[in-house]
């Protein structure tokens, strides 16, 4: 399990998760409004507790989720696949000249007039170009929006010298909903987000971001 791996990063270097901040010489734009503590959906709250790093704490003592396993990966994509359902995320290439930066001296702050995830501060090289679900005869696509300002995804993470997959797709005990995870480490701090898909149908998302310094 991703977390488990990484608990003794968490232990050493998460700093709190409250905090939500880099400590920056530029303003930091990135909305908190899709924080897991913010979420009014408890029942889902509670499912995301057991698998994501902002979760911890809720997560003490609750069981893990069924989840897929991993059938490929690679820099620019990362598949699950079983119980005839199949997810992809696949990685594409910034296009500076397609957007809109707006800098603060050096420091890139907004991506098309608002806040992005991903490498904050500096112009990213790569985005998510796609979320996709198969779930039987159907196809859930994540739109554009919940994936627009996630940059520089990595889909692997070293940890004691073992590469180590950067995701998850998990389940709702009822089955009525799948989680797709992915967490982006890095030296500024991490970010992390949930794509909810429930009865088939994109829900929402949960980003967090600001922690494994």
């Amino acid at each position: 399990m991703l977390r488990t791996v990484l608990s003794f990063t968490l232990a050493l270097t998460l700093q709190s998760i409250t905090t939500q901040t880099i400590a920056q010489d530029y303003p930091d734009m990135r909305s908190k409004r899709e924080m897991l503590e913010k979420m009014q959906e408890k029942d889902i709250q509670a499912d995301l507790s057991t698998f994501t790093m902002a979760g911890v704490d809720l997560g003490v003592g609750k069981n893990p989720l069924p989840s897929l396993p991993v059938t490929s990966y690679g820099a620019d994509h990362l598949s699950f696949a079983g119980d005839n359902i199949s997810v992809n995320i696949q990685a594409g290439t910034f296009d500076a000249s397609k957007h809109k930066m707006n800098f603060v001296e050096k420091y890139l702050i907004k991506i098309d007039n608002k806040g992005y995830f991903g490498n904050y501060g500096t112009v990213p090289k790569t985005t998510i170009a796609s979320v996709t679900a198969i779930i039987g005869a159907d196809t859930v696509q994540i739109p554009a929006a919940a994936i627009a300002d996630l940059y520089n995804p990595s889909f692997t993470y070293n940890a004691a010298g073992k590469n180590n997959i950067a995701g998850g797709v998990y389940f709702s005990a009822d089955k009525k909903r799948i989680y797709i995870y992915l967490m982006k480490q890095e030296e500024g701090g991490s970010y992390e987000v949930t794509w909810v898909i429930q009865d088939k149908k994109y829900l929402r998302r949960v980003v967090d971001f600001g922690f494994l310094r």
